[in-house]
């Protein structure tokens, strides 16, 4: 069974067994049929509905989709994960941050924190120019600033650690 909120209000529990689903307790049978355009139809109590994913975080273990025009952003709680939080154990919190790291060669344009600061997801870390484009690296979840690796206006090369974590 999985745990899935959906825009971090509404939960469901969801079950799997063979072409049905149980939502909540509730049984249904979609019929899902994906397009070779990356949409996805779904038909679900005589209702049509419309998707496409617009972005997968695997370690995050949440998917935003967009059905019908109007975007979801889900979060997904596997059994060992609810196992985990009954136990008063959080996996997210137990993961070490990961250090920046420059995604392509380029120059350091600007650096937007310093050393101690405390970040949070998506916050701007680093402005990174490569083929003439601007580029922000962002923050993917919570931690500290350790240690900047880099100075303003110097070149990097792809994989280059620019910020330590922790």
């Amino acid at each position: 069974m999985l745990q899935v909120t959906v825009n971090e209000k509404k939960t469901y529990n969801i079950d799997h067994k063979n072409d049905t689903i149980e939502i909540n307790g509730n049984s249904a049978t979609p019929d899902i049929s994906f397009q070779p355009n990356g949409l996805i139809s779904v038909l679900l109590n005589n209702k049509s509905y419309t998707a496409i994913i617009e972005s997968v975080d695997t370690k995050a273990k949440s998917v935003s989709l967009r059905v019908n025009g109007q975007l979801y952003t889900t979060t997904i709680q596997e059994p060992i994960d609810l196992l985990l939080s009954n136990m008063g154990l959080d996996l997210k919190s137990m993961q070490k941050a990961e250090p920046v790291k420059a995604p392509m060669p380029g120059l350091v344009l600007k650096v937007l924190v310093e050393p101690g600061q405390q970040i949070n997801k998506g916050d701007g870390l680093v402005i990174l120019e490569a083929m003439k484009m601007e580029n922000i690296l962002k923050a993917t979840g919570p931690a500290t600033v350790k240690a900047i690796k880099v100075t303003e206006r110097t070149a990097v090369e792809k994989g280059a650690v620019l910020i330590e974590l922790e």
